[in-house]
């Protein structure tokens, strides 16, 4: 991010630049920071945009090898293209030696650095990585966003928000513009005011659920279940995240019990550091014999659904019920 910055600071623009990891605010940030640097306002004779898989290069390099009309540059955007990983071949061959007035802004979600078209991107311009930002960054972004607004708020309640909407950066944003209008005649932001408009991800109430089992509350996990269903949340998506759930914590375990600390198992499961000690509570409340079966019914289940001895929403109330038992 300092390079694509300082690129624009000191106006030395390359020809192609890549944005591209699973941060996909970080991403659009900095691909409309590129665009403001490299087109001229107003301009729509010689800016392009391409999206999705099945891009026609040909009809890109075409683009590219045409003049602009009454400007500098001729820019080209494309997003999700799917072309790091196969099929870019002929573009990462044309990067070699381009049109100097056609620029480049990738965004990918993914890509294969062994490709092509990344190395070609490296040689002719730069590449970013927009990673999953840490959790002290988001700590930081949060409450720096609030502060401008003119909201105090402490760290705890800060966690408890982030426990809330998760790392990513697009969901919150649109949960931190609820939570100012909410208190908007109070400078204090509170963890009851978070309760009040900030909205749970599935992925916590998935993790709710299955801490209602472990204490003994089938009731309350049926609700939550329900609750779900509500939201029109498909009930095999919530047996794939139920199922996802307890084979988290079954590694969240196993790593404990092999003498990890929690940042280390964090990492290697791939949960947020600031949760990690949530994950591990709940599963020092499960045997790992009782996760393993869990994930074997979960399997179960879908096959049950898939071969029609099951609806789909039985089928989960069932889990639910006998899974963690």
């Amino acid at each position: 991010m300092r390079q694509i910055n300082e690129d624009i600071k000191q106006g030395k623009l390359r020809q192609v630049y890549l944005l591209y990891g699973e941060e996909r605010y970080l991403r659009r940030q900095y691909r409309d920071k590129l665009r403001g640097a490299l087109c001229e306002e107003g301009d729509t004779m010689n800016v392009h945009f391409f999206e999705g898989r099945g891009i026609d290069t040909a009809a890109v390099i075409d683009l590219a090898e045409t003049m602009p009309f009454f400007a500098r540059r001729r820019v080209i955007f494309l997003s999700d293209s799917g072309l790091f990983k196969s099929g870019g071949e002929k573009l990462a061959e044309y990067l070699a030696t381009p049109s100097e007035t056609a620029f480049f802004v990738f965004t990918e979600s993914e890509v294969d650095k062994r490709s092509r078209l990344y190395k070609a991107v490296q040689s002719r311009g730069y590449a970013a990585e927009f990673a999953v930002q840490d959790e002290n960054t988001l700590k930081r972004w949060v409450a720096g966003i609030l502060n401008r607004e003119g909201k105090l708020v402490t760290e705890k309640t800060v966690l408890h928000f982030l426990s809330k909407t998760g790392t990513d950066m697009e969901n919150i944003q649109m949960e931190l513009e609820k939570l100012v209008c909410y208190c908007l005649d109070r400078e204090t932001v509170t963890a009851e005011d978070v309760e009040a408009v900030c909205t749970t991800r599935v992925s916590s109430h998935i993790f709710d659920m299955v801490n209602a089992v472990a204490l003994g509350q089938p009731r309350q996990a049926l609700d939550l279940y329900y609750d779900l269903l509500a939201l029109k949340e498909p009930p095999m998506r919530i047996l794939f995240l139920i199922a996802r759930q307890c084979n988290i914590l079954l590694q969240v375990k196993e790593l404990k019990n092999k003498g990890f600390d929690s940042r280390s198992i964090a990492s290697k499961v791939g949960v947020p550091p600031f949760a990690a000690g949530k994950y591990l509570t709940q599963a020092s409340r499960f045997k790992s014999s009782v996760l393993r079966r869990a994930v074997e019914k979960c399997v179960e289940a879908e096959e049950a659904v898939k071969t029609g001895r099951l609806n789909e929403k039985m089928s989960v109330e069932i889990l639910i019920l006998s899974a963690l038992q």
